[in-house]
């Protein structure tokens, strides 16, 4: 009788410690469950590569635990941000060029939405998603609005957070979190989703320190996928925003670094370029609607200069074409972040100031 018992409760320990092996199962990267955001693209072995500022993957599972499959390209550090129900979880590093298995613990174990976001914008190589371990994947809720963010450093978070590198230490990226940028805060308030297209130091007609010589504006690279001179990659991914938002003239009325060759702010030549940019978004998106953001790092004459030149576009398009292009002028100058940009404090603060407005585009 002892042995058949003991047989009988060793039987029943290896169906268990099975059972548990099957509590969790691998879901590939194109399954349908899965909703991509931003600039990315599908890379060797089934992977997402998430490529742009707040490019993001985000799912609903089941279970109290899961396993993330991921990997950087970047030879240097990289940086990637969970949400877990929506709520920050934290920005983290990700070395090396092996797919890296994390495991996460989750408080709700019948259903819980996980968010993956790069933290770093497209320079910065990509963040790959090799997929998941989880007790089952469920449906996501879709979102009421699409919105566009285009920019410059600002949008891209760059120098907001110096959580884990201190201002001015380490490598440029070690400070952006593109997440916490006024563009996913406003999305996240808005119910909406978001693609980020931001460069850091890029301009309308030139950069914070070249006059279009050496580097490539954003209408140069808006049209390509890593927003790059490389043009064999084109950005044609299937989003139909119900609003684009631009914020571009910090770097165009820049003084650049004082050492580079700076010539006065061309008004007429940032106004032109601007309006055929803004063309390019009406082709690329007939139906959208445009919004039009002033600098939030500038104060006096830089920031009236900024509104004016602005207000021009808008008389062009109203005049010529009856579309009726949205303005948002910042009434303070944000800069307590790293090198005079926003924190992560302050961008908060933005998305704040520009709910009401864009609350007004979307008819909420």
């Amino acid at each position: 009788m002892f042995k058949i018992g003991l047989s009988f409760i060793i039987l029943i320990m290896l169906f268990s410690c099975e059972e548990a092996k099957l509590e969790m199962l691998k879901f590939q990267t194109s399954n349908d469950l899965f909703k991509y955001s931003g600039r990315h693209e599908i890379v060797a072995d089934d992977a997402i590569g998430l490529i742009g500022s707040a490019a993001s993957v985000e799912f609903n599972v089941k279970g109290d635990s899961i396993n993330l499959y991921l990997q950087t390209e970047s030879t240097n550090r990289n940086y990637y941000v969970i949400t877990v129900n929506d709520v920050y979880n934290n920005r983290y590093t990700i070395e090396g060029d092996s797919i890296q298995q994390i495991a996460l613990k989750l408080p709700n174990p019948e259903q819980n939405k996980i968010g993956i976001y790069k933290a770093t914008e497209a320079y910065m190589d990509k963040i790959i998603f090799h997929g998941i371990d989880a007790e089952a994947l469920l449906p996501v809720e879709e979102k009421s609005f699409k919105i566009e963010f285009i920019g410059d450093s600002i949008t891209c978070g760059a120098l907001c957070d110096d959580s884990g590198i201190p201002c001015n230490e380490g490598d440029y990226q070690d400070q952006h979190n593109a997440y916490l940028a006024y563009g996913p805060q406003l999305a996240l308030q808005l119910n909406a989703r978001f693609l980020v297209s931001s460069v850091s130091g890029i301009g309308m007609y030139r950069n914070w320190n070249d006059e279009n010589s050496e580097e490539a504006i954003m209408p140069d690279v808006y049209g390509n996928l890593y927003l790059n001179k490389d043009n064999s990659k084109p950005f044609n991914l299937n989003f139909k925003p119900d609003v684009v938002s631009i914020c571009l003239g910090t770097n165009d009325l820049s003084d650049g670094d004082g050492v580079k060759e700076r010539l006065p702010f061309n008004a007429e030549t940032y106004i032109n370029n601007y309006i055929k940019f803004v063309e390019t978004i009406y082709k690329r998106y007939p139906e959208t609607k445009v919004a039009l953001l002033s600098s939030p790092m500038f104060i006096g004459e830089k920031q009236r200069l900024l509104v004016a030149c602005l207000k021009q576009v808008q008389t062009h398009f109203k005049t010529q074409s009856d579309k009726d292009i949205a303005l948002f002028q910042f009434e303070h100058i944000y800069s307590n972040g790293c090198n005079a940009h926003p924190s992560a404090e302050e961008q908060k603060t933005m998305a704040n100031a520009l709910e009401p407005f864009f609350k007004s585009l979307l008819t909420i």
